[in-house]
């Protein structure tokens, strides 16, 4: 196995501040610093009273002992806890277009953890197969973004079997402290319902995001190919099948799977945002900051 992911930040970045530049007229931190509010407002400075100000914000003993009308400037006070779950078992290491799931996963969260970073926040890494293979706590500090990438990118990290409900339990069980909770895997392998109880918990104590990336022969068999032979990701199963007899129940099958994943994100108020391999992850990303900065409209 090759000892790094191919994966390529620095384009992504630039090529998310452009799409932000054209499609929002705004930097993505500004979107996020929206959305995802930091702890409260801390007091800066005062600066003289204008007319379009809100006189709310007066500050009557300071006004009286400067002699001219004066209101509080507040900074934003982030202080955020944001951590990425990222799912590191045998299935996401596969790939039928240019990147495998676990390049294009590592791409992701490479990229909005830049931003996050820049935005004040802290970043923290999680990264699970049927264990807890790495755990970096939630930090704001120079290295944090070059740590989080150095082990993305280790590719010996990579495969096992998958238990996203003891991964997602590990972070809720070791913090008091309210944060983001991002997870990012194809969501496959799911052996019980565990996971059911897992997202509900985390729902209620975090702000919980969902990213299943999935590539197009998850939920697609090409046809016309004659037979092809399937591998169990998590065993050394293997079958060979036709996939012009059995496509269209492999399809039903991964569509009712997916459909089940988002019922559960929705029932408890969180949000899944689907992403596929061959697809840019910018535009879905833009859309649900978008659509989340609606909400608080």
């Amino acid at each position: 196995m090759k000892k790094e992911l191919e994966i390529d930040v620095k384009p992504l970045i630039k090529k998310l501040e452009a799409a932000i530049r054209k499609l929002t007229e705004g930097r993505i931190m500004s979107r996020y610093r929206k959305v995802f509010k930091g702890k409260g407002l801390e007091f800066e400075d005062f600066r003289v009273y204008h007319e379009d100000d809100d006189s709310s914000r007066i500050d009557w003993k300071a006004t009286v002992r400067a002699g001219k009308t004066l209101i509080r400037e507040y900074k934003e006070e982030r202080d955020l806890d944001v951590y990425f779950l990222v799912d590191i078992s045998a299935s996401m290491v596969f790939g039928s277009t240019k990147k495998l799931k676990n390049e294009y996963s590592a791409e992701l969260v490479s990229a909005l953890s830049y931003f996050i970073l820049n935005s004040g926040d802290n970043v923290g890494l999680i990264m699970f197969n049927g264990n807890i293979v790495k755990n970096i706590i939630p930090a704001n500090k120079r290295t944090q973004y070059y740590v989080l990438l150095k082990n993305l990118v280790d590719a010996n990290l990579y495969g096992g079997e998958c238990n996203l409900a003891k991964a997602i339990k590990y972070v809720t069980d070791s913090t008091k402290k309210r944060g983001v909770m991002i997870v990012v895997s194809d969501f496959l392998g799911l052996k019980n319902d565990d996971w059911v109880e897992a997202i509900k918990i985390a729902s209620v104590k975090f702000d919980l995001i969902g990213f299943i990336v999935r590539d197009p022969r998850d939920e697609k068999l090409p046809r016309g190919i004659g037979k092809v032979t399937i591998s169990d990701p998590f065993s050394s199963k293997e079958i060979l099948v036709d996939p012009d007899e059995i496509g269209k129940e492999y399809e039903d099958y991964a569509k009712k799977q997916k459909n089940v994943i988002k019922r559960i994100f929705t029932r408890y108020g969180s949000k899944l945002i689907e992403l596929y391999t061959d697809q840019d992850f910018v535009k879905p990303v833009l859309l649900f900051l978008k659509g989340r900065e609606k909400e608080f409209v």
